[in-house]
């Protein structure tokens, strides 16, 4: 594999690198408590083990700025830096000017606090324990160490130089004397105004964040149910657990153990997790199997002497409950239609219309020519530089929809993987997706919800498509959006990117397959599809020659993509020629360059597309040899997952864990296909284990996609919530980054200089941090960490159930 450039999509150069000499200067200032509901701080104690308990603080509450109308005054200064314009009144900045007409002002977040010393509390003579039951604690002692661990997990702009951090702290007490269970403990907090914590030691109810297992929850036939037991202490490093600890799964509703079995140490800290002899934890993690549980039921998993985990569900509808939010998701994502009730409790006008007056003009430049694409001609200098040159002043009619990509609002052809997948799950599981009630504006039709969803995806591209038949590669706005101007406010100048060969092929394939599902569902219009799939065709191949002289990597790529439609195109018509044009394009790349995780992605869809066709369509070596290539990379997953410490596992074992392969979203689609093909129960086993870290079995007991679960992240990169305070549900973020790799990102240098240990010592399984700013680790894309999800909890969702 080719890992000399980090595989991402290169979307905000510009846009980070502004923000990187801004946040530099905004990390200096001291943290204090939030004050925000009372005079004292929230402050809770619990145990991780016999001789260590935690006590954790909530330090800081920001309250993040909202727009407001500007009522300008005779003194008011502006300054126009960048595409922002900020107003200033007798000598202090007051925000930024939004909208055309400039009416709206964007002001600065607020920061409550009370004041905190987080040094003192991490000095054992601050504390003082004492239990009237428990002999050992009859008279007050001190913890013989006190170890730190704070991470930032928002962040508070209260001026246009200066910036506060709410943190958590967590601060880990190694005890003189084992607790004893049934006994209740005074910790106190000495030399600031907090009160005493009250910890009532009952290892089988009290809920321990060294347990971690599954928000989701299983499904009763699940072959894989585990949870998983570590600790990592910050300052004090990895917590060490006697091994072969019992733990029993205890039934909520009746109080009583289901369940009984012992720990066994699945990770010993410092051994190497992947192919890339990386190590992610920095402690043991020991695994809690309970497989065999199926009688549906909502249950809390404890261990001996530790503690409980929050609750989950053992559920026929577990799995299908997270792909339901996982495809409203998308929704939540549309461009070009407001959101409002029935459907969703979010309210958001419509975004990006023409009848709204929004104007798409019209750029010579074709997507593959961009940074945002292929950059075939290697002269992007920032990722908007050729598409804005190539403006004209022809205006593109008709040119709404899609999906907005993570904080910004452009719309690209890789969204099509959205639909491909989609469109697939309903070719799987016909049943059970055709039954999926998503509750969409196009719900009353007779087509299945999720033929729907995809559909938004596939018929904003067959808009771009010219009356030639080329495709547009999609829309961008000038640059990355202006400060605090939402997606319905937009000022700057749009454009669609001109049609390319590559997006046409892209376009071409998905078409296709869309006109074989709705051949199934809605007869009358599967033509409508087929022809524009074969024009997007026609048009690419007879620009196919100049598509393909740029450098060696894209013309691969284009390539791949011209082999994957004509095979789509294939399955489509059963025509031969089509097959025979698929085989020549797909031998056009050199088996030497078949690696390149640049191409690898059309080429997983090929072997997987291939392997399904009946005997009698395809050529049998051929297929023998993709199917061999589609198992091999699921073998390479399986033996991934068997050594990492929480069972994830990676597109590829040398991927680096970050940005669109972060430890967000489950990297399963190889492994379900793999048992899609063959019914291989290692395949599964190995899927719904790489499922368990993202959907909350992880350190930091959560998931990584907004509302589902206990907790979820609260600041992802999207600028509309921001903005106006709703929580999009559905979004799965990019989640926790491998900080060896990716430690010379500048977010880095921030973080390093408010968390303790300092960011980039941190396990890289616990590098979630919930800030708006941080895009590697808090922004998403529709077809990366959001498509990873809903295609693995959809495929778990729509299995039959003899599997």
């Amino acid at each position: 594999m080719l890992f000399a450039t980090v595989r991402r999509w290169p979307r905000r150069t510009a846009f980070l690198l502004g923000l990187l000499a801004f946040l530099m200067a905004c990390t200096a200032g001291t943290v204090r408590l939030s004050n925000a509901n009372s005079a004292q701080p929230a402050m809770t104690v619990a145990v991780v083990s016999p001789e260590v308990i935690v006590v954790f603080l909530r330090q800081g509450t920001v309250t993040h700025a909202r727009q407001e109308p500007y009522r300008s005054q005779p003194q008011d200064q502006l300054e126009t830096s960048g595409n922002d314009t900020w107003v200033s009144r007798r000598g202090q900045v007051l925000g930024t000017l939004v909208g055309s007409e400039q009416s709206v002002l964007y002001g600065f977040d607020r920061y409550s606090e009370e004041p905190f010393d987080a040094n003192r509390a991490s000095q054992p003579r601050s504390y003082r324990i004492q239990s009237s039951g428990d002999s050992s604690y009859r008279q007050s002692v001190t913890p013989t160490e006190v170890h730190r661990k704070s991470k930032p997990v928002d962040t508070a702009q209260v001026s246009r130089g200066d910036r506060r951090w709410a943190m958590e702290h967590r601060f880990y007490l190694r005890l003189p004397k084992p607790l004893t269970p049934g006994q209740t403990y005074q910790i106190q907090l000495t030399g600031q105004d907090l009160p005493p914590l009250t910890l009532a030691y009952q290892p089988d109810r009290e809920m321990s964040e060294a347990v971690h297992v599954s928000a989701v929850g299983f499904r009763p036939d699940d072959p894989v149910k585990v949870g998983f037991l570590s600790t990592w202490m910050g300052t004090g490093g990895g917590l060490s657990y006697p091994e072969g600890l019992s733990f029993q799964v205890i039934d909520e509703a009746t109080g009583r153990s289901v369940f009984t079995g012992r720990a066994s140490r699945r990770y010993r800290d410092g051994t190497a997790e992947d192919a890339r002899d990386r190590t992610y934890t920095l402690t043991d993690v020991d695994q809690l199997d309970f497989s065999a549980l199926t009688q549906p039921g909502q249950y809390r998993l404890c261990v001996d002497t530790v503690g409980c985990s929050t609750s989950f569900a053992v559920a026929e509808d577990a799995w299908q409950q997270a792909f339901s939010l996982a495809a409203r998701g998308f929704y939540h994502q549309r461009s070009g239609i407001a959101l409002k009730p029935p459907y969703t409790d979010i309210v958001r006008p419509r975004p990006f219309h023409p009848d709204d007056g929004i104007t798409v003009y019209h750029s010579t430049t074709g997507l593959m020519d961009t940074g945002n694409g292929l950059d075939a001609q290697g002269t992007d200098e920032g990722n908007f530089a050729n598409l804005v040159a190539g403006k004209t002043d022809a205006v593109v009619a008709n040119a709404w929809g899609g999906y907005f990509d993570a904080g910004d609002w452009d719309r690209r052809i890789q969204h099509l993987d959205v639909a491909r997948w989609l469109l697939e799950l309903i070719e799987l599981f016909p049943e059970p997706m055709e039954n999926l009630a998503l509750n969409i504006p196009e719900s009353a039709n007779d087509r299945p919800d999720l033929l729907d969803e995809a559909l938004w995806g596939v018929d904003f591209f067959r808009r771009l498509q010219t009356s030639e038949g080329g495709v547009r590669g999609g829309i961008e706005s000038a640059e990355h959006p202006k400060r605090g101007e939402t997606s319905w406010q937009e000022t700057l100048p749009i454009m669609a990117y001109a049609p390319d060969p590559w997006s046409s092929y892209v376009y071409a394939g998905v078409a296709a397959r869309t006109a074989r599902l709705m051949g199934t569902y809605a007869a009358d219009q599967a033509q409508g599809y087929r022809d524009s799939a074969l024009a997007a065709m026609a048009w690419a191949e007879a620009r196919y020659q100049d598509g393909i002289e740029a450098q060696e990597w894209p013309r691969h790529r284009i390539e791949a993509d011209r082999a994957l439609a004509a095979l789509e195109l294939y399955h489509l018509t059963g025509d031969r020629p089509w097959h025979e044009r698929f085989v020549e394009a797909r031998s056009a790349i050199p088996a030497e360059a078949r690696d390149d995780y640049r191409i690898a992605g059309p080429q997983r869809e090929i072997a997987f597309l291939y392997s399904r066709l009946p005997a009698d369509q395809v050529d049998g070596a051929l297929q023998a040899e993709l199917r061999a290539t589609l198992l091999a990379e699921a073998d390479a997953a399986v033996e991934t997952g068997q050594t990492t410490a929480f069972g994830w596992t990676k597109v590829h074992p040398s991927t680096p864990v970050g940005w669109g392969d972060g430890l967000g979203a489950p990297k399963a689609r190889t492994l379900l296909r793999a048992h899609a093909l063959t019914g291989g129960d290692r395949y599964l086993d190995a899927a719904l284990l790489a499922c368990q870290f993202s959907a909350g079995a992880n350190p930091d007991n959560m998931t990584y996609t907004t509302g589902l679960g206990h907790k979820s992240p609260q600041n992802p990169l999207v600028i509309d919530q921001r903005i106006t305070g709703d929580v999009l549900p559905g979004l799965t973020l990019y989640g926790p980054i491998d900080n060896e790799f990716y430690g010379s990102e500048w977010f880095f240098d921030v973080l390093d200089s408010v968390a303790v240990p300092p960011a980039r010592q941190w396990p890289s399984v616990e590098t979630y941090f919930d800030i708006f700013y941080v895009p590697n680790i808090n922004e998403f894309t529709v077809m990366q960490s959001m498509g990873d999800a809903a295609y693995a909890w959809g495929y778990l969702a729509g299995r039959s159930k003899q599997n």
